[in-house]
């Protein structure tokens, strides 16, 4: 990371960012040789004469950005309780709150403008939204019931997240040795 130049405290993910940045150029590319290819009749054409600058392209600027990544990652301290307190210093689960009302016949407009309303009552109140009680719930709605404790905490709501390519640890894993047996 680097500093801010306006914010000292601030650090940006550099990096990382350039690595994000590099997607449009990437995405640009492919567009480039599909609309080469959309327009062949048949067989091979002089047309796919252009196929090579975006194809070398892409290839270098993925080894940049993997060699980038390899370096941020090789050199990361992973600082698990600073981490654990960002995710218990805001409202993450908010939409799981909102799922949840769905998941028990509430129209998707309601069940926005009740969590809507439980956002604003907990900055109003300088309340901790996750120390929430059902009853607190209750207020906003008859629908929440034992289970929304549950529902708002963090650690299982990545559990609940069980398709292909989720946050649940068991996929994560999956997805883990997966990668190790193509390594």
């Amino acid at each position: 990371t680097t500093g801010s130049s306006i914010m000292p405290q601030k650090r940006n993910p550099d990096v990382a960012e350039l690595i994000r940045g590099k997607t449009g150029r990437l995405t640009g590319n492919l567009m480039s040789l599909l609309t080469t290819l959309k327009g062949l009749p048949m067989t091979y054409n002089r047309d796919l004469q252009e196929d090579k600058e975006p194809l070398f392209d892409s290839i270098d600027t993925i080894k940049i950005s993997l060699e980038g990544m390899i370096e941020m990652l090789g050199s990361m301290a992973v600082q698990k309780d600073v981490m654990r307190k960002a995710v218990y210093s805001n409202f993450s689960t908010a939409t799981d709150l909102a799922d949840y009302l769905v998941k028990n016949n509430v129209p998707f407009r309601e069940a926005h403008e009740i969590i809507g309303s439980i956002v604003k009552y907990c900055e109003d109140e300088k309340k901790d939204f996750f120390k929430l009680t059902v009853k607190d719930l209750k207020e906003f709605s008859s629908v929440f019931k034992e289970d929304i404790i549950d529902v708002i905490n963090p650690e299982s709501s990545t559990e609940r997240k069980e398709s292909i390519g989720s946050t649940a640890k068991s996929e994560i894993e999956r997805q883990i040795k997966v990668l190790k047996e193509l390594l």
